[in-house]
């Protein structure tokens, strides 16, 4: 014997008869589909995503950089365009070089690349940035309470590396060792290196330039790989100085 139905379990649903009701007024009506895509601010859409990338970049930059180059911008169209490469694949920006007289603007620019590489929001962003004088005395023995060798292997493997003024320090078996081992390192993974020198790159003279101080090794890793960018001009310091 079949249970009793109740006089609810037959009754159509209100959804149902909504529905029906929809169906005999406007027969030709049918439901369209749902945008239920996220906007740019809401959690799921790449460039909600991207910009919080960035700001949490930027405020790694910020913590790396002297309080003097937090106002830094990547201005040189070639400085740009070397920064968007490292954004987009890190392993495709190469090393950048810029070179030119004391006080022509190098660091500020060097600061503004890597900030530009930060407000892009890549995936990764971890940067270390120091002048050579620093780094030899970092890797000196008793330089660092973690030990030369884990600061060097910091130094090659950290994604973005920013090496100012090289060519300011004592040249000596030490300095030409240290600096072989970061540069070639990086050179054989295609990790970007940042260098801003006060030496010519090359001048055949007797003295100093970048080729010669670097070694043949290092200045043909350089010719084949880095982008160079010279700047000019009288020392902008200096002249801020003389404003009365």
């Amino acid at each position: 014997m079949n249970d009793p139905e109740s006089l609810a379990e037959n009754r159509p649903t209100m959804l149902a008869r909504l529905m029906a009701g929809i169906a005999e007024h406007a027969p030709r009506v049918t439901a369209g589909p749902i945008d239920d895509a996220p906007t740019p601010d809401e959690p799921g859409h790449p460039e909600y995503h991207r910009r919080q990338r960035a700001e949490f970049a930027l405020a790694r930059w910020q913590n790396a950089v002297p309080y003097r180059y937090r106002q830094a911008t990547a201005e040189h169209p070639v400085i740009r365009a070397w920064a968007d490469r490292a954004a987009a694949d890190i392993r495709d920006a190469g090393i950048l070089v810029l070179h030119g007289n004391i006080g022509t603007g190098k660091t500020h620019q060097a600061y503004g690349a890597l900030r530009r590489i930060a407000e892009a929001g890549p995936k990764r962003f971890e940067m270390i940035a120091t002048t050579a004088p620093d780094l030899y005395g970092l890797l000196r023995p008793g330089g660092s309470d973690k030990g030369s060798e884990h600061e060097l292997k910091r130094l090659r493997q950290i994604p973005l590396l920013l090496l100012d003024d090289l060519g300011t320090e004592k040249l000596s078996e030490f300095t030409e060792e240290t600096t072989t081992r970061i540069v070639n390192y990086r050179y054989n993974e295609s990790l970007p290196l940042l260098i801003t020198t006060n030496l010519p790159i090359q001048t055949g003279a007797p003295t100093p330039d970048l080729v010669t101080r670097l070694g043949d090794r290092l200045a043909s890793r350089l010719a084949q790989t880095a982008t160079i960018v010279g700047f000019d001009g009288p020392d902008r310091r200096r002249g801020l100085r003389s404003v009365s």
